[in-house]
């Protein structure tokens, strides 16, 4: 993340609860933003932290009971999977896997096109040995996670209700993405009447949110509000 996003971010953290929702692994999200005033929910919301801001004045109990890991048992699972797509794929020029805790990305964004197809062959196969977990796509991503309930919407609704914003009288919630899992959070939002998605992308297409950017720049812009 750039200065002047972060500051950016920061700036709207000062004045409205303020989370970052993503697919990669909490722990590196807080590495790239390196905002402790945020909450935060990565491996597509299965590792929720409600707030890290004064996380180093708690102790190991308060730490606990501030994490929200629907995902758990399934820890196991994701590390041997990661293992086996590393080696299924290793023959795969560009090919990338990434552990991301509680779920695994295969990226194909540097794969040549004619072997997008033998990455997805891969990945099928490996899951054959793994039934307690699925395959969803993102972008130039296939992501391998548990086979429960949960996803980024799931996320959204569970920070709602935990930091007691979930009334639609007083509270308007604002959720922007850019990518296709970012869907189930615009829905949930429209499906609640309650909130705004915005679908960061250069291109039209169809969306769940109500609003849309075209790129980042535009996203700082909006971050800079001062009210």
């Amino acid at each position: 993340m750039s200065p002047e996003m972060r500051a950016a971010v920061k700036n709207v953290a000062k004045f409205f609860p303020t989370a970052i929702v993503s697919g990669r692994s909490r722990d590196k999200v807080f590495e790239f933003v390196q905002l402790k005033e945020l909450c935060y929910a990565g491996s597509h919301g299965m590792d929720i932290m409600l707030s890290s801001a004064d996380s180093e004045s708690k102790t190991e109990d308060d730490k606990e009971t501030k994490l929200f890991q629907p995902a758990s048992e399934f820890l196991p699972m994701i590390i041997e999977a990661y293992d086996s797509l590393v080696e299924a794929t290793r023959s795969i020029t560009g090919a990338n896997v990434e552990n991301n805790k509680f779920c695994v990305s295969v990226h194909y964004r540097n794969v040549d096109k004619q072997d997008w197809n033998s990455v997805a062959q891969l990945v099928d196969d490996v899951l054959k040995s793994f039934p307690h977990l699925k395959l969803t796509t993102g972008r130039k991503v296939l992501e391998v996670r548990p086979v429960i309930d949960w996803d980024k919407g799931k996320a959204v609704e569970f920070l709602l209700q935990s930091l007691r914003l979930d009334d639609p009288e007083s509270v308007l919630p604002i959720y922007i993405g850019d990518d296709r899992t970012d869907e189930d959070a615009f829905k949930v939002l429209r499906e609640r009447n309650c909130g705004y998605g915005i679908l960061v992308s250069q291109l039209p297409k169809q969306t769940q949110a109500f609003y849309s950017l075209r790129a980042p720049s535009e996203v700082k812009t909006l971050n800079n509000f001062h009210p």
